[in-house]
């Protein structure tokens, strides 16, 4: 960012290529809807153009382009009008600190019958995420998806990082209830951190 500062434009491209992919992933997520999700990606950029000059290196980049994102995404749910309000969690700590679930739980050699058991459990797992109030579901898609830090997921939502931990507790409780009200019991649902995107 800082070369991108001074103007070299290929340093821009780095950035988009590194983290393109996981930014547009917290989009889709939060907004449900890859076009829409296109779009604001593209407005993400453009501020990243337009705020590089005031961009000052005492927060790191990735919390300040998933802040720009989020700030995106809190309008467009404003926009639309047909979304439910969800009321804040209450603070309070509970949620565990170390790599995202997805990581810990990562199997680098999956079996071709739990990989078509992942494809299955998919879609029941991305209906139960959309079932979380938003506040939750955004902790959530920061931690769990895009690997963000608790502390970095503080600044980028601007509350305390003890709220940003209940909110990821109270998301792990919906989304076992969630999947468990659709079928998927225990095991399976341990299986749900596997599948990662």
């Amino acid at each position: 960012m800082l070369a991108f500062q001074r103007g070299d434009a290929r340093a821009f491209e780095l950035l988009v290529r590194r983290h393109r992919g996981a930014v547009f992933q917290f989009l889709l997520r939060s907004v449900g809807e890859r076009g829409r999700a296109e779009d604001l990606l593209q407005e993400t950029w453009l501020k990243v153009v337009r705020g590089a000059a005031a961009w000052e290196p005492k927060a790191r980049f990735t919390t300040w382009v998933y802040t720009m994102a989020r700030n995106l995404c809190v309008d467009e749910s404003r926009r639309a009008t047909h979304r439910r309000a969800a009321p804040g969690a209450p603070g309070g700590d509970g949620a565990e600190e170390g790599p995202p679930l997805s990581e810990r739980a990562r199997d680098e050699g999956a079996a071709p019958d739990r990989a078509v058991h992942n494809v299955r459990l998919r879609p029941l797992l991305e209906r139960a995420l959309a079932g979380l109030p938003p506040e939750q579901r955004e902790v959530f898609i920061l931690r769990e998806y895009s690997g963000v830090p608790f502390k970095d997921i503080s600044e980028v939502t601007g509350v305390p990082e003890p709220t940003v931990k209940s909110r990821m507790r109270y998301a792990l409780e919906g989304l076992r209830a969630q999947l468990a009200a659709l079928g998927v019991d225990g095991d399976m649902a341990g299986d749900a951190r596997r599948v990662n995107g």
